[in-house]
C-alpha cells in the first residue's frame, strides 16, 4: 500500500473541503481527481455526462486511479462520490494508500446541496429520493474498502479534522502531524 490518504463518501459529505484541510495540516499535496478529469479533459464533470455519459465519466476515474498509481506518494486524494462502485477502483484505492470513509445522512446531503445544479446525478425529479436510493446502494461499497469511517454530519471541519487525524495515528501507532 502506498502512502496516501484517500477520502471516499458520497456527494456533498465534504471530501474536497476535509481533503484542502487536511493537506494543510499535514503538508501533503492534494489531489481531487474530480478536478483532475475536468483538467484533463477539458470539460466540467456536468459536461463529460451530459456529452458522452455516466459509462465514459466513470472509465475516465479508473484512467485517473491508474495515473495517480504512478505519481509520488504522500498525497491527500478526494474522490468523487461514484468512482467507488466499480469494481477496478475498488482495488486501485486500496492499491492508493489509506481509505477515509466520510459518512454523511441524505437528509444532510440534500440540506447542503439545495439549489446546486452541477451535480448531474441529482437532476431530475425529486432529487432526496435519488439520494436516499444511491445512498442505500454505495454506502455498503463504501464501508467495505474503507480502513476508516468518519461520521460527519452536524461536525465542524475541526472536529472531522480531529477525528481523522486521531484514528490515523491509533492505526500507526504514531502522530500523524509532525
Amino acid at each position: 500500500m502506498r502512502n496516501n490518504i484517500i477520502l471516499i463518501g458520497f456527494m456533498g459529505c465534504g471530501k474536497t473541503s476535509v481533503g484542502v484541510r487536511l493537506s494543510y495540516l499535514l503538508k501533503k499535496a492534494m489531489t481531487d481527481t474530480d478536478k483532475m478529469i475536468e483538467r484533463l479533459n477539458e470539460q466540467t464533470v456536468a459536461e463529460i455526462f451530459e456529452r458522452y455519459g455516466e459509462g465514459t465519466f466513470r472509465q475516465m476515474e479508473t484512467e485517473c486511479l491508474q495515473k495517480l498509481l504512478q505519481e509520488p506518494e504522500g498525497q491527500i486524494i478526494s474522490v468523487g462520490g461514484g468512482l467507488p462502485i466499480r469494481s477496478e477502483n475498488q482495488e486501485l484505492l486500496k492499491q492508493l494508500g489509506l481509505v477515509i470513509y466520510l459518512r454523511v445522512t441524505a437528509k444532510t446531503v440534500c440540506e447542503r446541496l439545495s439549489g446546486d445544479m452541477s451535480r448531474p446525478l441529482l437532476q431530475g425529479e425529486n432529487p432526496e429520493q435519488r439520494v436516499q436510493e444511491l445512498l442505500e446502494k454505495r454506502t455498503p461499497i463504501y464501508e467495505s474498502i474503507a480502513d476508516i469511517v468518519i461520521d460527519v454530519d452536524e461536525k465542524s471541519f475541526d472536529v472531522i479534522l480531529s477525528e481523522v487525524v486521531e484514528k490515523m495515528e491509533e492505526r500507526s501507532d504514531e502522530p500523524a502531524c509532525n
